[in-house]
């Protein structure tokens, strides 16, 4: 497997988005499409940057009844993204029908990957906001571990775990990690950080890299600096 970059495409438009991508001459990021894009300009967007070549990461983190989200994620196939997730939380059987709706009749299907606790949670708001009591490490463990059960791919973490993901659950499973930030930028609202570099020792596959990229004054050096320090 080979790792790569993801760039969070986090704008409120298509034409933002454009403008952000056409700086890209004669490259193809990786990107990811989240809620206030997708909500904002809906699948065509989806459809739009697929037909300009890029591999897309749709981030709209389905959490429902096992039923529901089964339907939501045979919609989702049609749209020929590369990836998209879902919160480990919603139970194994929520996970199991995911899979079963993402799965196309040719037996295709995106990677599925579980969200196991948000980036922006620390173990003090786990455990006073959420009432969980065992240690965010223990937790997100079990979570990778129900995921693997329930038949995904792997799992969105923080690259602080993504060591421990695969020691438990794999070289073959995938870590998705958001949370990266360079040595020398601001971190933001996320709680647990660490740069490309970092992430590449502890085992990332692939890193999620937003405003580090999208906010800088030249994107296309900062995405080089990325790749270059990530993938090497």
């Amino acid at each position: 497997m080979g790792k790569d970059v993801i760039i969070a495409c986090d704008f409120d438009s298509a034409q933002k988005t454009f403008e952000f991508l056409d700086k890209f001459t004669g490259k193809k990021p990786f990107v990811k499409i989240g809620m206030e894009l997708y909500y904002a300009e809906g699948p065509s967007i989806v459809k739009e940057l697929k037909a300009r070549g890029h591999k897309i990461f749709l981030d709209l983190k389905l959490h429902d009844i096992p039923n529901t989200v089964k339907k939501s994620m045979a919609v989702l196939s049609r749209l020929d993204v590369d990836m998209t997730n879902l919160h480990a939380g919603g139970t194994i059987r929520m996970m199991e029908a995911a899979i079963e709706g993402l799965t196309r009749p040719d037996g295709t299907r995106p990677l599925l990957i579980a969200v196991t606790q948000l980036t922006s949670t620390d173990e003090e708001s786990m455990k006073k906001d959420l009432l969980i009591e065992k240690p965010i490490d223990e937790v997100v463990m079990h979570y990778a571990e129900n995921a693997k059960k329930a038949g995904l791919d792997g799992v969105v973490c923080s690259p602080l775990e993504a060591g421990k993901v695969h020691a438990r659950c794999g070289d073959g499973f995938v870590t998705v990690t958001p949370g990266v930030r360079f040595a020398d930028g601001d971190v933001g609202d996320q709680k647990r950080v660490m740069t490309p570099l970092e992430a590449k020792k502890i085992g990332s596959d692939y890193i999620v890299v937003g405003r580090p990229i999208t906010a800088a004054a030249d994107p296309v050096a900062a995405y080089e600096r990325c790749l270059n320090e990530f993938v090497g």
